[in-house]
């Protein structure tokens, strides 16, 4: 299977590409990545030799249709993705989320390619912290912020692609993910390594606010079972029942690190921060089988701080022009 991994410099597209050539010796997988911010070719050392890389951007016509026109699947990983910059310069967000998967589709309706699109469960908007309610792929979207807009624009353009043209694709909602290769300037990674440098982590507000944490190699497991086994034109929600609030997660990384439980800081709160978010992924493992590896969040947070210790090397030259951004901002 000819593979095109879009974004496969990124967190999880680089996790997705060390995975499917760990797990299907037989794939040949190509890497279209424009190594904005967060995509960084160092997290492909390991498979360097294994894969094609291709320097560019998913808005290239010209680039896709030929990098499409080789390929037997495209995931579309590719993303703008961080809520902070997109409350910052909202520009480069329409131009990924929006534009580049417009060029995608268009290549894959003319090559007639299987293309699977990832998105995020932000494009839900926001639970309430004391409603058992759960998103499933029949919530209305209700996106808060800039970057929440565009891939709710994407998975729309997604859907209409396969009703209008007949594109066989699927969509994934994701919730939060965590662990090796991700940008410090996320949330755990950060805490970890400020924590790993004796520095005091940083809560938004109150933290109180609840994520649906999930391991990067559950979330791309789950991708594997949808392009494998799933139903085109289907949107299934990801999700490993991970619900933690901030103050939770911060709290058990300081105990990982023998800390204190009230040994951080506690920092403005940003603006439009969703308050919620929680995944339910039935139809995902009902109909794919699909289960996660990862059903223990402390140990999955043990790996990943494991992974950053041993790693020092890869997140080391990143860590200085983070904090000085952050310190802008008073965060």
């Amino acid at each position: 299977m000819r593979v095109l991994v879009t974004g496969g410099a990124g967190f999880i597209g680089a996790n997705f590409t060390l995975q499917t050539l760990r797990d299907r010796p037989d794939a040949e997988v190509t890497v279209l990545d424009a190594l904005t911010y967060a995509g960084d070719r160092s997290s492909l050392e390991p498979v360097a030799a294994q894969i094609e890389f291709v320097h560019g951007s998913v808005t290239d016509a010209d680039l896709v249709d030929r990098l499409v026109g080789a390929a037997d699947v495209v995931v579309h990983f590719a993303a703008e993705s961080h809520n902070d910059n997109s409350l910052d310069d909202p520009t480069p967000f329409v131009q990924t989320n929006l534009v580049g998967t417009f060029t995608l589709l268009e290549a894959v309706r003319r090559h007639d390619v299987r293309f699977h699109h990832v998105s995020t469960d932000e494009v839900y908007g926001e639970l309430s912290l004391d409603d058992p309610a759960k998103f499933t792929p029949e919530t209305p979207y209700d996106p808060s912020s800039p970057y929440s807009a565009t891939k709710a624009g994407s998975d729309h353009l997604v859907r209409a692609w396969v009703r209008s043209f007949g594109v066989q694709a699927t969509i994934s909602n994701c919730s939060n993910n965590y662990g090796p290769y991700q940008h410090i300037e996320k949330f755990i990674p950060r805490q970890i390594t400020n924590l790993l440098d004796g520095v005091r982590p940083r809560l938004y507000g109150a933290g109180l606010n609840v994520r649906d944490w999930i391991h990067v190699e559950d979330h791309n497991t789950a991708v594997w079972a949808i392009i494998d086994r799933g139903r085109i034109g289907e949107t299934y929600l990801i999700g490993a029942d991970g619900e933690r609030n901030n103050l939770e997660v911060v709290q058990t990384l300081l105990e990982i690190f023998g800390r204190d439980a009230d040994d951080f800081d506690h920092v403005a709160d940003r603006p439009g921060h969703d308050l919620r978010y929680a995944i339910d992924a039935t139809t995902l493992r009902d109909e794919l089988g699909w289960t996660p590896r990862y059903t223990d969040f402390r140990s999955g947070l043990e790996a990943t701080v494991d992974w950053y210790r041993e790693n020092e090397a890869w997140w080391r030259p990143r860590k200085a022009a983070v904090e000085a951004k952050y310190a802008r901002t008073g965060q």
